[in-house]
């Protein structure tokens, strides 16, 4: 058997070698959305493959699900390796697609060539997940001949775009991807320093809704003060959404009050750059309001912009809505009962209708099983400092997808994120440190898992 000393020194000493690996992949702009190529997205996959042969994998193929329409999903990776007779089999999960850069203001340096500046890694996908990748890479390459588990790992390629072939491909590949215990390594701890596991996530729920109020656009001059515009009248329907505390006012949803660990209002504030002066929405634990809690945020609006503006009274506004369910909700209810307050609040009897988008299951691990004792085990000779258990606010729906097609396999959701990390947002980074201190988790959970240490 080996020692947490022992593979704590192989980590240090391969962990220049990692942090070089990664960069490499943040040079690869594999944004997965159609708008940008996608012989990126195929050149990123064939680099994570070439990267988990050297990682010791015998096995390792870039695959692609066939669709009824002919087309193809997004390239993934799979490989194994088998374990010894009668070790249970370890599925590591990452993702290599990323965001969109966004705008290229927002950046402090080129998004695409990783920088160091202190002591975080800045770049698209530096943290998002291509670090979820190295974690994976990078605790195989520590392990080597000793890994006394079968371990396979799958980094698919479209997770930013909502993962829409996960399904078929996990149906595809069902006897390639089959496992005894998933360590999803996609989400974020709980700051720096300071481990987590993740034991719930939110679900989601978005749609796009629509307020007409005219046929066609009319002089605000001739015909205003009857009749209100459609930018207007959605921001009242919008309005109805919350109370005046700020909680979500859709009647039927699930809400839970309770969360394992104190979020303090300062460091929220930090955390999530609010302005000074804003008061925060809704009641209750900070950590429940983000964790156990609805809420819903407008993330688009097509009306006239400022620079287009003309003196006519808009006919007609769109909105996109994303609302986060809370764990144990059933996001096809929940789709429904936000349905049904939309249209049973039309403003002034203006026209509403609305289209259903993307539904996402929430997580919910409420059992305590041996893979999360030796999970918090791994993080605490990691990090020296016990874990905690953390909800996080976003969703990953495909993990219900996972539990569905496999439910006989342990779920582990860890990550490598950290409240700095600004995931989806410019200037995202990774704290080497910590990723470092992941590496070596990874490595000793799965010599834990094998009875190895």
């Amino acid at each position: 058997m080996t020692t947490v000393d022992e593979l704590a020194r192989r980590t240090h000493e391969a962990f220049g070698r990692v942090r070089s690996d990664l960069e490499d992949l943040v040079r690869i702009p594999s944004v997965s959305s159609p708008a940008f190529d996608q012989a990126h997205v195929r050149a990123s996959a064939e680099a994570v493959a070439a990267l988990l042969r050297d990682a010791g994998m015998p096995q390792v193929d870039v695959l692609e699900v066939e669709l009824p329409d002919g087309g193809k999903g997004r390239p993934a990776v799979v490989a194994h390796r088998p374990g010894p007779d009668g070790a249970p089999t370890v599925l590591l999960y990452a993702h290599h697609d990323v965001q969109p850069p966004g705008d290229p203001a927002g950046w402090t340096s080129d998004p695409f060539e990783p920088t160091q500046r202190g002591e975080r890694l800045y770049g698209r996908g530096a943290a998002d997940d291509k670090a979820g990748i190295m974690a994976h890479v990078g605790a195989l390459r520590v392990l080597g001949d000793e890994l006394a588990v079968g371990v396979t790992v799958f980094v698919e390629g479209e997770e930013e775009i909502g993962s829409p072939t996960f399904t078929p491909f996990l149906q595809a590949y069902r006897d390639r991807l089959e496992a005894d215990v998933i360590v999803v390594a996609d989400s974020s701890n709980w700051k720096v320093g300071v481990p987590a596991l993740t034991t719930s996530l939110r679900g989601l729920v978005d749609c796009e809704v629509e307020v007409r109020v005219l046929g066609h656009a009319v002089h605000s001059g001739m015909f205003g003060g009857p009749v209100l515009d459609a930018v207007t009248l959605m921001s009242r329907l919008v309005a109805t959404l919350h109370d005046d505390n700020g909680d979500v006012a859709v009647a039927g949803l699930a809400s839970r009050d309770e969360a394992d660990v104190d979020y303090p209002e300062d460091q929220f504030r930090s955390d999530a750059a609010v302005v000074d002066g804003y008061r925060l929405a809704g009641t209750g634990p900070l950590a429940a309001r983000m964790w156990t809690k609805p809420a819903i945020s407008v993330i688009g609006l097509d009306a006239t912009s400022v620079a287009h503006a003309s003196n006519t009274i808009a006919p007609v506004c769109r909105a996109k809505l994303s609302m986060r369910i809370a764990p144990g909700q059933d996001p096809v209810e929940a789709e429904r009962l936000l349905h049904d307050h939309l249209l049973a609040h039309a403003p002034s009897g203006a026209q509403v209708s609305v289209t259903p988008g993307e539904r996402g299951q929430a997580f919910d691990a409420t059992e305590d099983t041996e893979e999360m004792r030796a999970a918090r085990w791994a993080f605490a000779q990691a990090w020296g400092t016990e874990p905690v258990d953390i909800g996080v606010g976003g969703s990953i729906p495909f993990i219900a997808e996972l539990q569905e097609v496999f439910p006989g396999a342990k779920i582990l959701v860890t990550g490598v994120e950290d409240p700095d990390s600004r995931a989806h947002s410019e200037d995202e980074s990774v704290h080497l440190g910590e990723l470092e201190k992941v590496v070596l988790a990874e490595a000793l959970l799965l010599a834990r898992l094998g009875g190895a240490v």
